[in-house]
């Protein structure tokens, strides 16, 4: 059973997706919050499989929130909801640390299969389209501030401790390419670029392939274009 929590400042937006969700059998959910502050501490208490995160709430909204329930280090995975599949608002969600983003006018399809994926540890947005993303709005928004995650140093560090070869597909991976692409291109099976793959989020503590290519972004191995 995935568990859910659901955080909009809409009650008819909260209602509707809790009618969708309580419709599968695999899923059950666990509270709504109507804003940020609300979300993280029912987090914390509840412990929810994913977070159904709006971004623009009263008060404290989705984007910080997310920020501090991804930091926590719990099992919590957030999806984040925006109005525009492209825009600064999943942006700055991916950076925050969620594991994708859908538009609010998604297919319920979508939704319940983006939600099915971020609870197995997937990602939902594509890594070519968050490299979209980020190109479009690398050269706008301002740099993580300190408190945002970790530094420059510290991301550099977590690079010395790839071998050549994981530095070289995870520059490919900030570039879009699929696991085909790569294996591919680089005369790999590509058995051995999912295990290529898997230590490289090991070992760069990333929690799933969209923050492994932000991290590329972050430590300069891919300029935007």
């Amino acid at each position: 059973m995935i568990t859910v929590l659901i955080a909009d400042d809409q009650p008819l937006q909260r209602f509707g997706f809790r009618m969708l969700l309580e419709s599968q059998d695999d899923m059950t959910v666990l509270g709504e919050a109507a804003n940020g502050s609300e979300a993280i501490h029912m987090t914390a208490e509840l412990n929810p499989e994913v977070v159904l995160m709006d971004v623009r709430m009263p008060g404290l909204d989705g984007i910080e929130a997310t920020r501090r329930i991804t930091t926590a280090g719990d099992r919590t995975r957030v999806l984040i909801l925006t109005t525009f599949d492209l825009d600064e608002y999943a942006y700055a969600g991916l950076r925050a640390g969620a594991s994708g983003f859908l538009v609010k006018d998604a297919q319920p399809e979508e939704l319940l299969s983006g939600i099915r994926a971020v609870a197995t540890g997937d990602a939902v947005v594509a890594p070519s389209l968050t490299r979209r993303l980020l190109d479009a709005y690398a050269h706008h928004l301002p740099k993580p501030s300190p408190g945002d995650g970790p530094e420059p140093t510290v991301l550099d560090a977590r690079l010395t401790a790839l071998t050549d070869r994981e530095r070289e597909i995870l520059t490919v991976i900030g570039k879009g390419w699929t696991n085909t692409e790569i294996a591919a291109r680089l005369h790999l099976a590509e058995s051995t670029v999912k295990t290529h793959v898997g230590r490289i989020l090991a070992k760069t503590g990333s929690r799933d392939r969209i923050q492994a290519v932000i991290l590329a972004y972050d430590t300069g191995l891919v300029k935007p274009s």
